[in-house]
């Protein structure tokens, strides 16, 4: 609180995000009255502590496009997010449908106990969090500023408080990003080494529908897979079956490493 300037409602707001975005974790089981210890993860360390952090200020898009894979596959503490971007089958998205998604969610989580102004509110933060604010005159400044994920252009407003996603190429997103979220999706995928197009571009947290790129971005990503992780991803297409194969495994911070230092390709598991 001393340190940032900010009461206590905004500290645990700020741990809330941070463990949401996997740039921290909690060491310890918080048992016997002792508290739970914060910790930065690798890629937390990396990004944003050191003498060589990655992006500290979030000025790199690429780190936006990073932060928003990891928020949109953590179903536990970001559930809404989670649920927008991968169980959310409508292109569009209005508020009550939503809120009435997630609500029927919450009933199926014995622990969950979700009043409908908790919904209504998590909702709110969720479009704010994707979508621009409409310049009010009557708005606080705090309340016109948007979340740097807007930046991502990846939900829009339509008219009549509807939201659409906007599904198709996106110009910003860096292939190290795609490579690295492959990686992590072939990482709860134990034992599968070939993933068919289909699934990586519409199952949940399948890349392509996380980062809703249509189906020609998306194979044209994946078409210059086997250059830029020197054949270690390779896509094939034959007798109309298109997938991604995985020959060998790659190690997904080298890749993050080699993208904020301006290096071109990745590194291999064990080696260069």
């Amino acid at each position: 609180m001393v340190t940032l300037g900010v009461g206590k409602n905004m500290v645990q707001s700020i741990r809330y995000w941070c463990l949401a975005a996997r740039v921290i974790r909690e060491d310890g089981n918080g048992r016997d009255g002792q508290p739970k210890v914060l910790r930065p993860t690798e890629l937390g360390a990396r990004l944003f502590l050191g003498e060589e952090k990655w992006d500290p200020y979030l000025e790199d898009t690429g780190t936006l496009w990073l932060l928003h894979w990891l928020l949109a596959t953590h179903r536990e503490k970001a559930t809404t997010i989670y649920y927008a971007f991968n169980e959310h089958n409508n292109p569009e998205i209005r508020r009550e449908e939503l809120q009435h998604a997630l609500a029927t969610v919450a009933a199926g989580i014995p622990s969950v106990r979700a009043s409908q102004n908790t919904l209504r509110r998590d909702v709110e933060i969720f479009l704010r969090t994707y979508s621009r604010t409409r310049a009010m005159s009557e708005k606080t400044l705090e309340d016109s500023l948007d979340c740097p994920l807007v930046e991502l252009g990846l939900l829009y407003e339509t008219g009549d408080g509807h939201y659409s996603f906007a599904r198709g190429p996106k110009d910003t997103l860096p292939d190290a990003m795609l490579i690295y979220a492959l990686n992590q999706y072939a990482r709860w995928k134990p034992g599968q080494r070939t993933f068919r197009f289909e699934e990586l571009a519409y199952r949940p947290l399948g890349p392509g529908r996380v980062f809703k790129l249509d189906e020609p971005a998306l194979a044209e990503r994946l078409e210059r897979l086997a250059d830029f992780t020197g054949g270690a991803w390779q896509f094939s297409e034959t007798a109309g079956l298109k997938q991604a194969i995985v020959t060998r495994d790659i190690d997904a911070m080298r890749v993050l490493e080699n993208y904020y230092r301006g290096r071109a390709g990745v590194v291999n598991r064990g080696g260069q």
